[in-house]
């Protein structure tokens, strides 16, 4: 998430303007709506009893993550992170992918919508505040989060960059994450989940990353890269990078996202489709792009 602001005020408010909230509630009803009406659509040509259309219509009905979701953004004066372009851009994908895994570095004021968005998906959040953990959890216990700690210093950016460039254990052909102490930028220590999942969409909105002693974002671009690239099943791997106005997530991303699979910018958001490795022309041992 864009953590300075939520550290400075956990409240941010958005000067008595509604439209952003409301709008992210009618997109999430939107979404309900256009897919109970489509695949419903679809089951009636299949099948023309009225059995089978009525357990359709059922089967597609909103959950109740998604009531909560609208309720939520319904009445609320609080703004997400991102806006609604940027928010669209995660949104088109997830139309076509969910049900899907769904890993979003970050804990914040979007976190039940993104799990709304993708109903009877599995969407976990990764947040270093363990009392803001508590917190959100508190009002919204359905949401899947996880504590985590990072190893990394937003200072050690360029010295990160030239361990990588040095380390064996860093290179993409020999790169993993789980117990990989040598390589500074492998996060380690984190639940057996964020492993053991093979993720579809990967989003970066955080750790912080405005001050010196902040964990910043090189560990979570490098460690989304890797997982990515290690990719079992079909299709690439989904990876949104929020904040590339800020000069170590653009460098980091063009090191280890590369921009050959930049798909779309808006805002200060880009979108990347990475191939596993096994699809890519030419996989480099050394560099990433």
């Amino acid at each position: 998430m864009k953590r300075e602001e939520t550290v400075k005020s956990r409240h941010f408010f958005a000067d008595k303007r509604w439209i952003v909230p409301l709008a992210i509630a009618g997109f999430i009803a939107g979404s309900i709506v256009i897919s109970s009406f489509v695949k419903t659509a679809d089951y009636s040509i299949l099948c023309s009893l009225a059995k089978t259309r009525s357990m359709a219509v059922d089967k597609y009905s909103a959950t109740p993550i998604q009531l909560q979701a609208i309720i939520h953004y319904a009445t609320s004066q609080i703004v997400p992170q991102q806006n609604f372009q940027e928010i669209s851009v995660t949104f088109d994908v997830l139309k076509k992918r969910s049900p899907c895994n769904f890993l979003v570095f970050g804990l914040g004021y979007d976190s039940l919508m993104w799990t709304a968005l993708n109903p009877n998906g599995n969407t976990i959040f990764l947040e270093e505040d363990q009392k803001w953990v508590q917190t959100v959890l508190k009002d919204a216990p359905s949401l899947h989060a996880h504590a985590v700690k990072y190893r990394t210093q937003l200072k050690e950016a360029d010295d990160l960059l030239a361990h990588y460039r040095s380390e064996p254990s860093c290179y993409p052909s020999k790169a993993y994450l789980r117990g990989n102490e040598k390589c500074r930028l492998a996060l380690t220590g984190f639940p057996d989940e964020y492993y053991d999942t093979e993720w579809d969409l990967i989003m970066i909105d955080a750790p912080r990353g405005w001050y010196p002693e902040a964990p910043g974002r090189m560990a979570a671009i490098f460690s989304a890269a890797v997982m990515a690239r290690n990719r079992k099943g079909s299709g690439v791997t989904h990876v949104f990078l929020h904040d590339v106005n800020r000069r170590v997530e653009k460098v980091f991303a063009e090191e280890f996202l590369c921009r050959k699979y930049l798909v779309k910018s808006v805002g200060r958001l880009w979108h990347f489709e990475i191939p596993p490795a096994s699809n890519m022309s030419s996989p480099d041992s050394y560099r990433f792009c």
